[in-house]
């Protein structure tokens, strides 16, 4: 499967723009599975961010995790005040004790204007960023999380195999 649409300037990226390998996961706030490859992740970043570009896409799978969407929301609403990559940590960091007091808590915490932030998580774009994050993971053909995604084909294993490809592709 490839990834579609391509990334833009409506993702979150980190890392090199314009870089030669261009990593997007697709992540839920409260899969047990994307935390545990959160880590991994950042590890990538700290070895291979000068070279490589990381996008994270929105996918909560709400059936499953309550509070998947609440999160992203929040990470959401981050983004507008510029903490988008800040929150996205806290959260994963913070997985285990997931629910909508901790939200808000970590706001507090990155130093976020509250007032704002309680008022961007209602705005109707912000869940329009996670429907339009989530539809574009359907068309990509995610079908659980996470989802990794190398310059644009289906990465078929986990953050650690991942880990390993880095090593062995990246000089």
């Amino acid at each position: 499967m490839s990834l579609k649409p391509a990334v833009s300037s409506t993702d979150h990226t980190q890392g090199k723009t314009n870089a030669d390998i261009i990593i997007v996961e697709y992540g839920d706030y409260q899969c047990p599975y994307c935390g545990a490859a959160y880590p991994v992740l950042k590890e990538i970043m700290k070895e291979y961010g000068n070279k490589i570009q990381f996008v994270f896409r929105n996918f909560p799978l709400s059936e499953m995790h309550r509070y998947a969407r609440p999160a992203a929301i929040a990470a959401e609403a981050a983004a507008l005040q510029g903490k988008f990559w800040e929150m996205h940590g806290a959260i994963f960091e913070n997985q285990e004790y997931l629910n909508e007091n901790l939200l808000l808590e970590l706001a507090e915490k990155l130093g976020l204007d509250i007032h704002q932030f309680n008022t961007d998580i209602k705005k109707p774009e912000v869940a329009d960023k996670i429907d339009s994050d989530f539809e574009s993971g359907l068309m990509s053909g995610v079908n659980g999380t996470p989802s990794l995604f190398v310059n644009g084909r289906k990465f078929n294993g986990g953050a650690e195999d991942l880990l390993q490809l880095m090593s062995e592709i990246v000089k």
